[in-house]
């Protein structure tokens, strides 16, 4: 909430925004048309990329932006098959092309209901579905060291996961920007020295032969 002031400085800052954009409209020499493919993650989607494009659509009236929300690993077979022009996915830092723009970095983070005890057994272990390349990481190489991964949950967006740990389900595998005051981070017993860095990284469709691509290398120089 804001005060009456602060009410009255927000208005002021949209107006002059919206100069400011219809200046560079009336400036522009050259206006972008045609179409982009864009590829997200869900985590990019509850970010300020939404206000961002919605400036751009203002800004670029006679470009069409066509976005689709896919796990990471859906957007980089995406890319390949030249379906789309550019995504902006998630990576291990390992993994980072010196062609992809690094636009934030972050870590990934053992998490649980402090009421939860670790069990004796298997770890009870709650998962995003088979397109989570960091899924993929924990069942092929996180259980180093004699761990046992049981999966009691597996759900298709992160908002599911976060609501498994807080109710107490079992143990996840998230990224810092999911983590809850509610949750604890563990230390034991699940290898933390191990666990890689994520980077999310805008990505594009290469030199490939997309109906897009010709149109999306000239809205780049936005």
């Amino acid at each position: 909430m804001f005060t009456p002031d602060g009410d009255d400085l927000l208005d002021y800052a949209g107006r002059i925004l919206g100069l400011h954009d219809g200046a560079l409209m009336s400036l522009s020499r050259t206006p972008l048309a045609g179409w982009i493919a864009l590829g997200l993650t869900e985590d990019t989607t509850c970010t300020d990329l939404a206000r961002i494009l919605g400036r751009f659509r203002r800004l670029h009236p006679g470009v069409s932006v066509r976005t689709k929300v896919r796990m990471s690993l859906v957007l980089r077979r995406m890319l390949d098959r030249g379906e789309l022009d550019a995504a902006i996915l998630q990576v291990f830092a390992h993994e980072v092309r010196p062609t992809d723009l690094v636009l934030f970095r972050e870590r990934l983070h053992w998490v649980k209901h402090p009421v939860l005890s670790p069990p004796n057994g298997p770890i009870p272990f709650l998962s995003l579905d088979d397109e989570c390349f960091y899924r993929t990481w924990v069942l092929d190489i996180g259980q180093d060291g004699g761990i046992v991964l049981h999966t009691v949950f597996e759900c298709a967006c992160a908002a599911g996961i976060v609501a498994a740990v807080v109710s107490g389900m079992g143990v996840a595998l998230l990224s810092e920007r999911h983590v809850r005051p509610e949750m604890e981070i563990m230390t034991k017993p699940l290898p933390v020295p191990a666990r890689p860095r994520l980077c999310g990284a805008a990505r594009t469709e290469g030199e490939k032969s997309c109906p897009g691509h010709a149109r999306h290398r000239n809205t780049e120089r936005d």
